[in-house]
């Protein structure tokens, strides 16, 4: 006997209509705020995440609330749909931040790398989980357990965010010198280690703060790295071979996104974050050489210009200016700010100079790191999801992310601007001219 099915309900009209919209409205704006950033020599990311905040309830929401409600309504599937979009584009984007990450750096500037890393990720770490413990109740999500709040926080400042430093350093001229090579290689380890502990922390958020699960969570995790290395590699390195003989080039392309996704996948059944993943997926991809970044690199331009914009766009529409109105929440907001700031800071100073750097490269080194940007944002988006944070503390973190963004140039080039270029550095640099010609 043959059972039928009923076809499942279409999309309606109106939802297709205000979807194709929320769309075009959100990477419009996004684009061209992020082009005026990119003028304002700030991180494109500034821009991007201003997008959502103008069309978001602090400005849009105020200034025309019924258009806000048609075009942005509260319903749940509505926004699904763009959830759904800004998650793809997320996922691929993490996917490419993870084949920035130079494994053969990492190996040569080891101890240096270690202890600049350890300084960074350790200090604001405590500092922040400390934060997390003495913020206010009504700064949490209901139900939420103060353990896996401060968690969330502690993870939030600890991070760097490999992206927008790696852009920040390329337009200063500095990616060649030797105190860029050592940021990007730190804030790969921290991005490592972020990735890393908000699996851990996302998961004690789903199910609660127990030892078992948190065991359970290391246990994963561990399984995660050995299967990324005895089994995604030699995978991901046969697929290549077999996709780059394809006389289509965008064959190889179309893999890699299909690896990013299913690792993503991967990591999500274990019920870790799908984010971890995606970036063990792009070190992979990056660790197969020259041929693999390249095919890579084709996916970037369309990632980093609509599903990236269209992402940041979106995690700005969920912030609300007007929490800071509250003295509670302002409060909260310059508190973290300074704890973030300068934990990140002096941690990366002491781990320079535990490394017998001298004072300038500690400096650089310091202003450099407290970049935050994309992952922090990330890291919010995940906690305003899981129901730790409110939307109040989720502005606070985003804002975070933006006034870091913009704070590493300003102290960058104050802290560089009397160091000498050695020789190692100029050829550093012609490489680099070469591989960008």
């Amino acid at each position: 006997m043959v059972l039928s099915q009923a076809p499942l309900p279409a999309i309606s009209h109106h939802q297709m209509l205000v979807f194709l919209l929320q769309v075009g409205l959100l990477l419009g704006v996004a684009v061209l705020l992020g082009r005026l950033a990119t003028r304002l020599r700030l991180p494109r990311v500034v821009g991007e995440l201003s997008a959502g905040v103008l069309l978001g309830p602090s400005v849009f929401g105020n200034a025309l609330p019924d258009l806000r409600d048609w075009l942005l309504p509260h319903d749940t599937a509505q926004m699904h749909l763009l959830s759904a979009v800004a998650q793809l584009g997320v996922l691929l984007l993490v996917g490419i931040t993870g084949a920035h990450i130079d494994v053969g750096l990492l190996r040569r500037k080891s101890r240096v790398i270690g202890y600049v890393s350890v300084g960074s990720v350790l200090l604001p770490l405590a500092l922040g989980v400390g934060l997390g413990f003495v913020m206010p109740e009504s700064l949490m999500a209901p139900g939420a357990e103060r353990g896996t709040f401060a968690l969330f926080v502690g993870v939030a400042i600890a991070v760097s965010a490999l992206p927008v430093i790696a852009k920040t350093l390329l337009d200063m001229d500095l990616l060649h010198r030797n105190v860029g090579q050592l940021i990007i290689g730190a804030a790969a380890v921290s991005d490592i280690v972020g990735w890393m502990l908000l699996s851990i922390v996302a998961a004690m958020a789903t199910h609660g703060l127990q030892t078992g699960l948190v065991l359970e969570s290391v246990a994963y995790l561990i399984a995660v790295l050995a299967l990324t290395v005895l089994v995604a590699r030699p995978v991901a390195r046969k697929v290549l071979q077999y996709t780059d003989r394809s006389p289509q080039s965008d064959v190889s392309v179309a893999a890699i996104a299909v690896m990013i996704l299913l690792s993503s996948a991967g990591t999500l059944a274990l019920d870790m974050e799908p984010i971890l993943g995606a970036f063990l997926c792009g070190i992979v991809i990056s660790s197969l050489g020259v041929s693999a970044r390249r095919s890579l690199d084709s996916m970037r331009t369309f990632v980093m210009s609509t599903l990236a914009p269209l992402f940041f766009a979106t995690a700005g529409l969920q912030v609300d200016l007007s929490a800071l109105a509250r003295p509670t929440v302002l409060l909260a907001a310059v508190v973290t700010l300074l704890v973030a700031t300068v934990a990140k800071f002096a941690g990366g100073y002491l781990g320079a100079r535990m490394g017998r750097l001298d004072h300038g490269e500690g400096l650089a080194i310091g202003a450099g790191l407290n970049a935050r940007g994309v992952v922090e944002i990330v890291i919010a988006t995940v906690g305003l999801n899981l129901g730790v944070l409110t939307t109040a503390t989720y502005t606070v973190v985003v804002l975070i992310a933006v006034v870091t963004s913009m704070m590493a140039p300003p102290f960058l080039r104050h802290a560089t601007r009397s160091m000498p270029t050695t020789t190692a550095e100029h050829e550093r640099q012609r490489e680099l001219a070469g591989q960008s010609a």
